[in-house]
């Protein structure tokens, strides 16, 4: 099989940390292993550029040098780690992608998405994951679980209003494209979480063989 992107996205406490490792897992039981990675981050500068976008005492940031942050990190891990994985026909695994970017810069920041989509194209020309899971949960719930591992970061630190934008920016996405898009309702039990997962994922593995 050729080499497939896949991405999961959501917003804070929807568990991607967890979530994460039983996709990497359930597609080992299937014969393929990956690379897993994650946004902001995957090569070494890129989390150094994470620890400026999350240091909770950096200077106030303009929301305009917070999105060329994000897309320095970008194009570093493009360039470093995801073009060369899916050239070697590696499948790729990554917490966040570009979907984060519109929904936190887009629709929390409410930076244009027009703006967004020109830098999205000048580093990925037609690269888009082929699958992209979004992890969905009422905001209010997710950063009471937040809550419960300690201090917030930077992003953490927004109001609840912010978060409420980015969940409608990800609904949004996952609505306009249906193809590419799913999403998964994790206000359950982690068993019910987990029997969607592994159904999108067969289903996933099933099409691409």
């Amino acid at each position: 099989m050729q080499g497939k992107f896949i991405t999961l996205e959501g917003s804070e406490g929807v568990g991607k940390t967890t979530n994460v490792e039983f996709i990497k897992e359930r597609l080992a039981q299937s014969g393929i292993e990956c690379v897993v990675t994650r946004e902001p981050g995957g090569t070494s500068l890129g989390e150094k550029i994470r620890s400026l976008l999350l240091a909770r005492d950096s200077e106030s940031m303009d929301d305009y040098a917070e999105l060329l942050l994000i897309f320095a990190a970008r194009a570093q891990h493009l360039a470093r780690v995801i073009k060369p994985a899916l050239g070697r026909g590696q499948w790729v695994l990554c917490d966040r992608f570009t979907d984060a970017t519109y929904a936190y810069q887009g629709g929390g920041r409410g930076v244009p998405d027009a703006s967004i989509a020109v830098l999205e194209n000048l580093l990925q020309g037609d690269l888009r994951p082929d699958l992209t899971i979004i992890l969905d949960i009422d905001p209010e719930i997710g950063l009471a679980r937040v809550k419960e591992r300690g201090e917030f970061d930077r992003f953490e630190r927004e109001q609840l209003e912010f978060f409420q934008r980015v969940r409608s920016a990800y609904l949004a996405r996952a609505a306009a494209d249906t193809r590419r898009y799913r999403v998964v309702n994790v206000a359950r039990t982690l068993t019910e979480i987990q029997s969607d997962l592994r159904r999108e994922l067969d289903q996933f593995i099933r099409r691409a063989q």
